[in-house]
């Protein structure tokens, strides 16, 4: 059984290193310019990281078979992507799509 020592010098490298990983970027960011390829290139990034999140919610993957729709989340997203479309706010869209989510587990 790990001792409480233990615990904590696990909770405060991962803290540490989570950290360092997200710091580091900016750190370096405000010393170099990138080239402007590059900074056009990484504005594509959030638009990527989010459409395969809503992916691979909608598409419920079954081996040997092609993937079926999750009718649920898919008109859970739609209110969701209209709000994003509509206000471009990342609050109102979090809030959006907790609530659709929620209205259509109640009422499906």
């Amino acid at each position: 059984m790990p001792t409480i020592k233990f615990i904590f010098w696990t909770i405060f490298c991962t803290g540490l290193a989570t950290w360092l990983t997200r710091i580091t970027p900016f750190v370096l960011l405000k010393k170099f310019t990138l080239p402007p390829a590059v900074i056009e290139f990484l504005n594509f990034v959030p638009i990527t990281i989010m459409a395969a999140l809503w992916f691979q919610q909608i598409f419920i993957q079954q081996p040997g078979q092609l993937p079926a729709i999750d009718y649920l989340n898919l008109c859970a997203s739609l209110p969701t992507v209209i709000s994003a479309i509509i206000s471009k706010n990342l609050l109102v869209i979090v809030v959006v799509g907790i609530i659709s989510a929620a209205v259509f587990n109640i009422v499906l």
